[in-house]
C-alpha cells in the first residue's frame, strides 16, 4: 500500500532568492528592449517592404 504525504507547508521550496528574482527582472527588461528594437526596425521598412516578409504597419504594434 502507497501512503503519500499531504502535509507538507505551502511555502515548501518557494524560499526567496535575490538572484533568481534579478535574473528574471533582467531577463524581462531584455526581452523589452528586444521587441523595442524589432519595432523601431519594422517601422522604419517601407509598405512594400513590410508586405515582402508578410506584415503590414498594424502588425508592427503587437511584436
Amino acid at each position: 500500500m502507497a501512503v503519500f504525504e499531504t502535509s507538507r507547508a505551502l511555502t515548501e521550496g518557494a524560499r526567496f532568492n535575490p538572484t533568481t528574482l534579478f535574473t528574471r527582472i533582467a531577463g524581462a527588461v531584455m526581452a523589452w528592449n528586444d521587441r523595442r528594437m524589432t519595432r523601431k526596425a519594422l517601422s522604419t521598412l517601407t509598405a512594400r517592404e513590410l508586405e515582402d516578409i508578410g506584415l503590414s504597419r498594424g502588425d508592427i504594434a503587437n511584436m
